[in-house]
């Protein structure tokens, strides 16, 4: 994935799951946190879900995996953290082995998005709501998710609208 519009075009392989009536499930991969999101089964609303404190990526997966099954998500976003100026930076790699290793586990198509502002919108959302320090702390990454997931769902329904 070197570029912007490669990320937007890994959308593109979960359009045929559309049909399904089964969640997307998006990641926001941080590397003391994964944040989740989930949409609903007509991929309009992405809702926060859930934050995992990672620890072993075994671990990890197992929670994933129990998730991916309990919902029946049918595929993955993963939140693409370019840097401002639209390159990618180390934590790019840390998001590409992430996947890579998510990949060994999970036959679910798997897209990215540009999760650039993410977590400065939702912190800004959380400051306007006057939540105290800890329970921006305590939602960021789940709502990060959400936020990355949401986007991804809009491209999508503009992607498939434009594909009719």
């Amino acid at each position: 994935m070197n570029d912007q519009a490669h990320a937007h075009d890994s959308l593109q392989s979960l359009l045929p799951l559309r049909g399904q009536s089964k969640p997307l499930l998006g990641i926001d991969v941080g590397s003391h946190t994964l944040g989740l999101a989930l949409s609903d089964r007509s991929w309009s609303i992405a809702s926060p879900l859930l934050t995992i404190t990672r620890t072993k990526f075994s671990k990890d997966i197992l929670i994933l995996q129990e998730l991916i099954k309990k919902h029946e998500v049918v595929g993955l976003i993963l939140g693409w953290p370019l840097n401002m100026d639209g390159s990618e930076g180390p934590r790019c790699q840390s998001v590409r082995d992430f996947s890579l290793n998510l990949q060994k586990h999970t036959e679910l198509p798997l897209g990215f998005f540009d999760e650039r502002l993410s977590t400065w919108a939702v912190t800004q959302t959380m400051l306007c709501a006057d939540l105290s320090r800890k329970r921006r702390d305590e939602l960021v990454d789940k709502l990060a998710a959400s936020y990355i997931l949401q986007s991804a769902l809009d491209r999508l329904s503009s992607i498939a609208k434009v594909s009719e």
